[in-house]
């Protein structure tokens, strides 16, 4: 037993995992409540309409935030000793994000008709969510700088903590809209939640004022836009493509299978998320921070590793649980109407726990802004995605859907260790640059 408590005391990604499992627990607690209100009140149909908000928003919140995320926190871990390129990097992130969320939000605004009609099926008019969305917009924007930057400085635990507080804020106010406004109440709430979190980051931002003075006009700085480009073509690509997959894979259900299939399927995406959510979490809390501090293969294949023996054997059994267990959760997470969705969790559940042996080593394609590796890898992936998801759609159903997720990381996986193995698997030498990989 004292050996187990000197292993996590000295162990920072079993730290970061236990604390972050406090905040998982609170948005699988709200994702719950939040799916059976939606399932209870609204149904199947209505599940499959807030899917296709749900990627629209994702695409454009993206879009609106030039998918710097990732590249402010990757140079602010890199950068937090020298002020100097701190403020650069500050600077020049919020100034393009200020610049871009107020363009997206106008285009959103004055285009929503044309947006519903896009994102919505025939005979549904939901034109005034879409402007509600561009109005709060911006606070997202400024929610997720703020976030970079705490997550750049590894402060984990008042990270974790906003995202407690606003899971709560959040739940309250969808479970709110829902019962007042059915489906209106649903939608409404997927375009404001996130905003809504703004409110309590407004602590964090308190709580890191000696880094407000750094934010300057004058430090602008292109060559820090040039690098941080990089980072936002590879979070682009993903945010904008990807939704547009699903909205796509999502259509051609509604189309050819029917509606309440396309909800079924968005309800086992729904459930696949809630249990995702940890590994996601936590590969950008820690793992995006870890890889980019690190310089040499020798470090990465014992964090990769670290990590396969810490988490992966926990999330395996995790998924054998919530496979035994399927046919209580989906009607305690839904309702009897969802029963179909048990036929979905086997390729789900095998395709999310591929997913996430690869992701792991692909995040090393940002943190060393590896640019044409990673476009080339998720283009490779998408394309199978949509490719498999009609082949098997068309001979099994919804079910296809999950069949397709399965193949097409079994095939990115491969990819993955095919361009890391010499990194992952060769022999090292004293001095190794990751970068050289093959």
């Amino acid at each position: 037993m004292k050996r187990l408590i000197n292993y996590i005391n000295n162990n920072v990604l079993v730290k970061v995992a236990s604390l972050n499992s406090v905040s998982l627990i609170t948005r699988i607690v709200g994702g719950l409540l939040t799916s059976n209100a939606i399932a209870h009140f609204i149904g199947a149909e209505g599940m499959a309409l807030i899917g296709n908000l749900r990627n629209f928003v994702y695409s454009v919140q993206s879009i609106a935030t030039l998918g710097l995320y990732n590249g402010v926190v990757k140079y602010i871990a890199e950068f937090k000793s020298n002020t100097v390129e701190l403020s650069k990097t500050i600077s020049s992130a919020f100034y393009l994000g200020f610049a871009s969320t107020v363009v997206v939000s106008f285009l959103c605004y004055f285009n929503s008709e044309t947006i519903n009609d896009i994102i919505f099926p025939k005979y549904n008019d939901y034109a005034y969510v879409i402007r509600i969305f561009a109005i709060v917009l911006p606070f997202y924007t400024l929610n997720l700088f703020t976030f970079s930057i705490m997550n750049g400085f590894s402060k984990f635990k008042i990270l974790i903590i906003i995202n407690i507080i606003g899971q709560i804020l959040g739940v309250a106010v969808t479970l709110l809209l829902i019962y007042k406004n059915r489906i209106d109440g649903a939608l409404i709430s997927v375009v404001i939640s996130e905003s809504l979190i703004f409110l309590i980051t407004l602590v964090g931002i308190v709580n890191q004022r000696s880094l407000l003075p750094l934010i300057k006009a004058a430090m602008v700085n292109l060559k820090t836009v040039k690098k941080l480009s990089t980072f936002s073509v590879m979070a682009l690509f993903s945010a904008i493509v990807l939704p547009m997959v699903a909205i796509a894979i999502r259509s051609y259900i509604i189309d050819n299978v029917g509606f309440k299939e396309a909800g079924f399927w968005e309800a086992m995406n729904r459930i696949s998320k809630y249990y995702l959510m940890f590994v996601s979490s936590l590969l950008t809390l820690y793992i995006l921070p870890r890889l980019s501090e690190i310089d040499n293969a020798k470090e990465f294949r014992k964090e990769v590793f670290n990590f396969y023996k810490t988490i992966i054997p926990v999330f395996s059994l995790g998924l054998i649980v919530i496979y035994f267990l399927r046919s209580y959760i989906v009607p305690i997470v839904f309702s009897n109407e969802f029963k179909p969705v048990e036929d979905l969790f086997l390729w789900q559940l095998l395709g999310d726990f591929i997913k996430v042996l690869s992701i792991v080593i692909a995040y090393q394609f940002l943190a060393k802004k590896m640019f044409w590796h990673y476009i080339i890898t998720e283009a490779f992936s998408v394309i199978i995605l949509y490719a498999t998801s009609i082949y098997f759609i068309d001979m099994y159903g919804v079910k296809g859907a999950t069949i397709a997720h399965f193949v097409t990381y079994v095939m990115y996986y491969g990819v993955i260790l095919l361009i890391f193995s010499s990194s992952l698997f060769g022999v090292i030498p004293n001095k190794n640059d990751l970068n050289a990989n093959d």
